[in-house]
């Protein structure tokens, strides 16, 4: 990672003004069309969940602003970021976390997934957890309509989580279409409303381009 001379950073009193607020964290909502993401998996064969993982991790490397990182009272840029996951056994309801790097392959990124899960055979691998992530997790028994994550705000370094935290329910049918709500949780101090639409315009990009 590179450490950002703040005195060149656009976004220097915005960082600031964040910084000094106790909590900088917050939820924004969006819906999506992902009939052509159903469609796609279906016709490859691969986990729709997997798929929409890479496809949002790239929407995230796509967007400047998502390398910004927080820690230790400065900042930094990071190349790329990786996803972590919430996954289950069949025919079993505890989750587990899984932590893999990414994949500019769509198909091998859906069945290094698909392996690392299933053999995975402890909850959280806590080395692998750094600030170069990004969060998933997915509740497909309903349509989920808002979501928040856990956070230990008693820790000192609270503040300097940079991983952004990405969730999604089940995908609803409307007029032949299939509708989802995608929730993402960021860092006020690293990312602005505006950051969050350009993610979802390249997260739309990217659907399109699905072939």
């Amino acid at each position: 990672m590179k450490l950002v001379d703040l005195n060149n950073y656009r976004r220097k009193e915005i960082f600031n003004f964040n910084k000094g607020i106790s909590n900088p964290f917050y939820v924004l909502g969006f819906n999506i069309d992902v009939t052509e993401v159903y469609e796609y998996v279906k016709k490859e064969g691969l986990s729709f969940y997997y798929a929409f993982i890479w496809l949002c991790t790239e929407a995230i490397n796509m967007t400047e602003e998502f390398h910004y990182i927080f820690e230790n009272g400065e900042l930094y840029y990071i190349e790329q970021r990786h996803p972590s996951f919430t996954d289950m056994k069949k025919d079993d309801d505890l989750y587990y976390i899984v932590t893999m790097k990414h994949d500019n392959d769509i198909k091998s990124f859906c069945q290094r997934a698909k392996e690392l899960s299933e053999n995975q055979n402890h909850f959280i691998n806590h080395q692998t957890e750094t600030n170069d992530l990004i969060y998933y997790t997915c509740v497909p028994w309903l349509e989920m309509t808002a979501l928040t994550n856990e956070r230990d705000l008693s820790n000192p370094k609270a503040k300097e989580d940079s991983v952004p935290r990405i969730g999604w329910g089940k995908y609803i049918q409307e007029k032949g279409r299939k509708k989802m709500n995608v929730s993402i949780e960021v860092n006020h101090i690293l990312i602005d409303g505006i950051h969050i639409n350009y993610f979802y315009q390249n997260l739309c990009k990217l659907i399109e381009g699905l072939k």
